[in-house]
């Protein structure tokens, strides 16, 4: 029997996973791992904490499914993108990593934009912005306000990278990592040379891991350390994953030209597949090779959704019934009694890539209650992914169904909201772990089984649920949908009063 482990290194817990050559899931562990938030929006993580976790989680994993650890043949993982870390020459790390929603970078981003240099055209087709969430940014950041560690990094990379090197000893980057979040274009002359040599920083050149593996193929065998740990054999395979979102476009069978991934949980984002390159203003991409040889990725995100859930329920002191609130919520009409929320309680990704921007309940009357709160969160969150959407749709992409994974895929209301706001179908694959469904592709790919990820798709994702959209609600969320779309340049005008003075 051919069995694969996989990891899902989100951004509270990591993940480990069994699966089999069907696509089933036989075994699945979750072990937590704390972060670190300070003032600046900064997140932070100890990188000893992934390793320790997927240690545990695998071996638990394993242990649940109940198979021979022998019977493991490859290993993949998705992780999450932008979170950056700096290693000694032994692979340890120099500083806490600073994790994909930590935004201080705001001005190196600005500083990058000012290069002008060609690498932009992922940023909305060269006239930006740039997001603070990147690698070039955060490596510039540790570069200026820490040039001992910057100095001293033998390796600037990121948590899938981390990952890699424990397990294999392999110095490698994932050709989905870099040419979503690192400016590396395979049909532009590769790494962003010019750009960080504008910045002065070009010997970051030599502190990125100089091997880049695509999504699929084989690092390599895993390490008689990491074997020991782990209890396998070194005859395992580990395959190259990449960023979460992105493994997770697999996971949810969107492989052609014109489908729409929505990949939910702590934060939204949205991809779309192109045969050809489109950039435009408001969209980041395309980013070619990202997922599939030869095909084109176009994205927009959102950086704070379920996050916001979460919030609400601190902000709850632990009271939160989610059954109750979908309960009572089901029962309200769209726009919550007058409330509207903008989702950018830590800045927003896209459209306006603003790090800066931030959350607002608006509306707020001594007859609301909790449940109001939290409808109006999913609608205003809702109403985000319809602009993202509305901005793909001016750049000349559009999709004809929404296939949605993760958190906000356990919630009918939640997506009975986005295909109404949307006004699109909503599809929900059988398995809700679409970026853990996507590592399994990759690690049968990558193992021998399947020549192409496309046939992969066609072996282990199975259909699940579909979601037609209300005319009667679509009708009422378009007018919300414009008073959603006018908060964002009235509140940054209330933030801009006296910058200029």
């Amino acid at each position: 029997m051919a069995y694969f482990l996989t990891a899902d290194g989100g951004t509270e817990s990591l993940r480990a996973r069994v699966y089999d050559l069907a696509g089933n899931c036989l075994g699945s562990v979750a072990v937590p791992y704390e972060t670190k938030f300070s003032a600046g929006a900064r997140a932070e993580q100890d990188p000893e904490d992934w390793w320790r976790s997927f240690v545990t989680a695998s071996k638990g994993a394993i242990a649940e499914a109940g198979i021979d650890p022998g019977d493991i043949e490859s290993i993949a993982m998705a992780t999450t993108s932008c979170t950056v870390v700096a290693l000694d020459k032994d692979g340890r790390a120099l500083r806490p990593a600073i994790i994909w929603m930590d935004v201080r970078a705001n001005r190196e981003a600005d500083a990058v934009l000012a290069t002008g240099d060609d690498a932009l055209i992922v940023n909305g087709g060269g006239r930006g912005p740039v997001s603070a969430e990147w690698m070039i940014p955060k490596a510039l950041w540790i570069a200026r306000n820490e040039p001992e560690i910057f100095k001293a990094a033998h390796t600037i990379c990121e948590y899938q990278d981390f990952m890699t090197l424990r397990l294999t000893g392999e110095r490698a980057a994932s050709l989905n990592n870099v040419t979503l979040r690192w400016h590396y274009q395979t049909d532009r002359g590769g790494w962003a040379a010019t750009m960080v040599e504008k910045l002065s920083i070009p010997e970051l050149l030599t502190k990125w891991p100089a091997r880049i593996v695509a999504p699929g193929e084989v690092v390599g065998p895993i390490s008689a350390n990491a074997a020991a740990e782990l209890g396998l054999s070194t005859k395992v395979k580990l395959v190259q994953g990449g960023a979460d979102a992105l493994i997770g476009m697999i996971g949810l069978g969107v492989a052609k030209p014109g489908q729409l991934a929505l990949i939910t949980g702590s934060s939204h984002l949205q991809f779309g597949v192109s045969e050809t390159p489109l950039n435009a203003p408001g969209v980041w991409g395309t980013y070619r090779d990202c997922v599939y040889p030869g095909r084109y990725i176009v994205e927009g995100g959102q950086t704070s959704t379920g996050s916001i859930i979460a919030w609400l329920g601190r902000m709850m002191n632990g009271t939160m019934d989610l059954d109750e609130l979908n309960r009572k919520a089901q029962a309200l009409e769209p726009g919550c009694d007058g409330l509207i929320v903008q989702d950018h309680f830590q800045g927003n990704r896209t459209p306006y890539t603003d790090p800066l921007s931030r959350g607002a309940i608006v509306g707020l009357t001594l007859a609301h209650e909790p449940h109001h709160v939290f409808r109006a969160i999913m609608e205003g969150i809702g109403f985000g992914t319809r602009a993202i959407l509305d901005a793909m749709g001016k750049a000349g992409y559009r999709g004809a169904e929404i296939t949605v994974g993760g958190g906000a895929s356990a919630s009918d209301l939640w997506l009975q909201i986005h295909a109404d706001t949307a006004g699109l179908p909503v599809c929900v694959p059988a398995s809700r772990d679409a970026p853990s469904v996507g590592s399994a592709v990759l690690a049968a790919h990558g193992a021998g089984h399947f020549a192409t990820i496309d046939e992969g798709i066609e072996a282990m994702v199975r259909p699940g649920k579909r979601i037609e959209p209300r005319p009667r609600e679509m009708a009422l969320y378009n007018e919300i949908y414009e008073q959603y779309l006018a908060l964002y340049p009235a509140l940054k005008a209330v933030r801009d009063i006296g910058k200029g003075a």
